[in-house]
């Protein structure tokens, strides 16, 4: 009697590998923490898009109780950080998981408003990419002006990075959302769309990487004509699975 319980252990284990090895077999979905705060928005016209998302599942939390999700016991429980805060208060040992959750790896996804968080902290421009200006600011010789925002404009994305995953299955497409221009950029990112929009910047979503992480930024965002346009939603997928390396 031992030995054929012995045996039907066997056979099932090695089904299940073989189940496990099958092509087509679902893998675990990728576990998004999204972090909001210090920002108005239609919190679930937004929250649908990830909820619609049968790629993902999410821990949606708030500033400041968020930071606590930046600790290393915390963090086994996300792959992916996706920023949609904007925020400013951030003390040294959220700085120091911050940076070690992206030393090991973790996915980083930096959406629409978040570009302008942490304006005291220079290490979160060369995390980005970029630095949005919220004041007139002095820099090596030269005045920043304060970066500009317009509402409601309709505007045409062009795909610039047709072969990056981040960009899969997007052809050139039209948005209704607010606009972001007068920020800088940093020279290392790879653009992956643009816009000949004159109020807005002329590269709206970038990629790139800090430590072991990749990094994408996405300048859409703003309300539900975003949420609910497929080309959002496909970018912002697509860029989640590009930062938990699923793609």
């Amino acid at each position: 009697m031992k030995t054929w319980l012995r045996l039907l252990a066997s056979v099932l284990l090695l089904a299940g590998l073989l189940a496990a090895l099958t092509p087509g077999h679902a893998a675990a979905p990728i576990r998004v923490l999204l972090v909001c705060g210090g920002h108005d928005y239609e919190t679930n016209q937004f929250l649908q898009v990830f909820r619609d998302n049968s790629e993902i599942t999410f821990t949606h939390v708030t500033h400041p109780a968020a930071y606590a999700w930046l600790s290393a016991d915390k963090a086994r429980e996300w792959d992916v950080l996706v920023l949609y805060d904007m925020w400013q208060d951030l003390s040294e040992t959220a700085k120091q998981d911050f940076l070690a959750r992206l030393q090991e790896g973790k996915g980083l996804v930096v959406t629409h408003h978040a570009i302008a968080n942490y304006q005291a902290w220079p290490e979160y421009e060369r995390i980005i990419g970029a630095r949005y200006y919220l004041a007139p600011t002095q820099r090596e010789g030269w005045i920043k002006h304060r970066s500009q925002y317009t509402h409601d404009v309709k505007y045409r994305v062009e795909v610039l990075a047709k072969d990056h995953p981040v960009t899969r299955g997007l052809s050139d497409f039209d948005i209704h959302d607010e606009t972001y221009r007068l920020f800088d950029i940093a020279a290392d990112v790879t653009p992956l769309l643009g816009t000949r929009e004159p109020l807005s910047s002329p590269i709206v979503a970038w990629a790139k990487t800090y430590a072991a992480a990749r990094v994408v930024y996405i300048q859409s965002g703003h309300d539900h004509y975003a949420y609910e346009n497929p080309h959002y939603r496909r970018l912002l997928a697509n860029a989640i699975r590009w930062t938990a390396r699923r793609e």
